[in-house]
């Protein structure tokens, strides 16, 4: 298989998911909580390396490049959203109080405490909305961030084992 047949499936992949989170942001209603915002941010940050390994179809150390940066975008994700999981599993008295949007908090807040806000969670992160086969949006991005890593990390792997520079 030609690699960037790949790499441009991870993009057109990462795209499909952002855009099925923007219709359900704008048809169905459902308001992104702060780690939605951040988790779509890794999908662009994801899907953005798939695209420009795509344009540039690497050799062996370019595939290297964006093999490592691909993987740290998804890890990023996947760790945003098992933190999105494990908010929605808590019992209803455990969760944490609603803080201020994240809007606010861009303005209001150096950098670091905006973070440490949103990484702690609110309210509105527990909160489940959509549902599709038991699971919740946190929960498919959490697959999605695990597979798509896993695929950035096969994809490096063939581009290695290919050989060329």
């Amino acid at each position: 298989m030609n690699p960037r047949y790949g790499y441009i499936a991870g993009a057109a992949i990462c795209a499909a998911l952002l855009g099925f989170g923007l219709y359900l942001q704008h048809v169905d209603g459902q308001e992104p909580c702060p780690l939605c915002i951040f988790q779509r941010v890794a999908f662009i940050a994801l899907g953005l390396m798939f695209l420009v390994a795509a344009l540039h179809g690497p050799g062996k150390t370019g595939a290297m490049v964006y093999g490592v940066l691909g993987f740290i975008f998804a890890a990023a994700g996947t760790g945003l959203a098992s933190r999105h999981v494990w908010l929605q599993s808590l019992p209803a008295d455990q969760v944490p109080a609603c803080g201020p949007g994240l809007s606010y908090m861009l303005e209001q807040f150096p950098v670091m405490r905006m973070l440490q806000s949103v990484l702690a969670g609110s309210g509105e992160c527990a909160e489940a909305g959509w549902k599709f086969l038991g699971l919740t949006i946190a929960g498919w991005s959490l697959i999605w961030f695990v597979l798509l890593g896993g695929f950035m990390i096969w994809l490096t792997w063939c581009q290695i084992k290919k050989g060329n520079n």
